[in-house]
């Protein structure tokens, strides 16, 4: 796919597709508990819809109409035994998810997914399941996909300290320690995205979270509730960017999920001396209307406990910092590895192959700017954030053109995103 530079600036008003995360929830929660959970803009990507796919194969009916979700819960003990693999497509969230909900199932299942996610390790998860008397098969020493796993009903609680900062293996222990024969207790090195425990109190069950400790019994069972889901704040993250750094832009963007630990980003912008708006905070859904403009930036400092809160916002933060004064450093974020691709040398060398001065470290990266972009050809790899990135740094180069290989990428996360960059290119 060719995408030409852009000297016009990006202007209007934009709804961005329902958060990833709290779609693919949506569906994980309606389909443990009892009756009919009705879920209102959810994502269509293919990630999410890998996740619908599996909850039918595992006997939930979920109908769509595509405007709205209706899941027929089933409850922990009302799944049923696959008939053939499990498919998660590309979506690491749907196979460490799932293996947490697996895990106390009185059957076996075997989990798969493309070439992408056959290369991703497991083994975070699986470690700690099988501590809990799961028994788990996978490919090497790592568990890569696919993976094997025979449920226990006899699940064991555990005492358990994430060696990592993952919202994806604290909702698989979650799920597990629902299922387990009393409390469990996990404890996380970081604080990350909390959907999981919120969507636990939605559906009416008990979840205790002191700091990083949080305590669940087993035994539980959840009711069906009606999901709003906001727009993701982290396909906003590429408008939020190229409103900032595109010549004469300025872009609005409405209903945007600022949940506490996904804000990391516009924490961001703010340090580097962006202008930034957020109005109409709503705060039953977490979501705010945010408004950008092109802004003169500055470097900064990104690590810490600053990284679970952004870390998929990092390809495109990395775009922003090139357009920034001076220096930035990102530290700490040796997660961006184990993505859908090793996230920081792809993002270094793609952003490079355009004119940026990036330096790829063990755990991040340190970005020189300001520095003019031109035309490149860009391989996403098949991850959707480096294609949606590089269609963003399209915008600000000068000359020249990108050329994008595997675009579609990008309906991983956001089906209309080349629909919504023509509509603010006026076009």
């Amino acid at each position: 796919m060719k995408i030409e530079t852009n000297s016009r600036g990006l202007q209007g008003e934009i709804q961005v597709p329902g958060d990833k995360s709290i779609s693919h929830r949506s569906i994980i929660f309606g389909s443990l508990a009892q009756g009919e959970t009705v879920v209102r803009g959810i994502l269509r990507g293919e990630d999410v819809l890998s996740t619908m796919q599996v909850f039918r194969d595992l006997g939930v009916a979920i109908e769509d109409d595509g405007e709205i979700v209706k899941i027929h819960g089933v409850g922990f003990q009302g799944f049923k035994a696959p008939q053939n693999k499990l498919d998660m497509g590309n979506s690491g969230t749907s196979i460490r998810l799932i293996s947490g909900l697996l895990a106390g199932q009185d059957f076996s299942a075997t989990m798969f997914g493309d070439d992408s996610l056959s290369k991703r390790p497991m083994d975070r998860v699986t470690i700690p399941l099988r501590e809990m008397g799961v028994t788990i098969s996978g490919q090497t020493e790592r568990d890569l996909p696919p993976l094997t796993i025979t449920g226990n009903p006899q699940l064991k609680p555990i005492h358990y300290r994430l060696p990592v900062a993952s919202a994806q293996v604290k909702s698989a222990l979650i799920f597990a320690a629902m299922q387990a024969e009393g409390e469990s207790v996990i404890l996380e090195k970081e604080q990350t995205r909390n959907h999981t425990e919120d969507m636990i109190r939605q559906f009416g069950g008990e979840i205790q979270v002191d700091g990083l400790e949080i305590r669940i019994r087993g035994g539980q069972n959840l009711k069906a509730q009606e999901v709003v889901v906001p727009g993701d704040i982290s396909s906003a993250a590429f408008w939020l960017v190229a409103g900032l750094v595109v010549p004469h832009s300025s872009i609005v963007l409405k209903n945007v999920g600022i949940n506490e630990t996904r804000t990391g980003i516009l924490e961001v912008i703010q340090q580097m001396g962006g202008k930034i708006e957020i109005t109409d905070r709503d705060p039953v859904s977490k979501s705010a209307t945010i408004t950008v403009e092109t802004s003169d930036l500055k470097g900064t400092e990104i690590g810490g406990d600053l990284i679970p809160r952004l870390i998929d916002e990092l390809p495109i933060i990395a775009l922003l910092a090139t357009q920034a004064q001076g220096q930035t450093v990102i530290r700490d974020a040796q997660e961006l590895k184990v993505k859908e691709t090793d996230r920081i040398t792809v993002v270094a060398d793609s952003l490079n192959r355009m004119g940026a001065t990036i330096q790829a470290t063990e755990d991040g990266m340190i970005i020189t700017g300001k520095t003019p972009l031109h035309g490149a050809q860009i391989n996403t790899f098949g991850d959707h954030r480096i294609g949606m990135m590089a269609a963003i740094a399209a915008q600000v180069a000068t000359k020249g053109e990108v050329e994008l290989d595997r675009a579609e990428a990008i309906n991983t996360s956001y089906p209309s995103f080349f629909s919504d960059l023509k509509r603010l290119k006026g076009e």
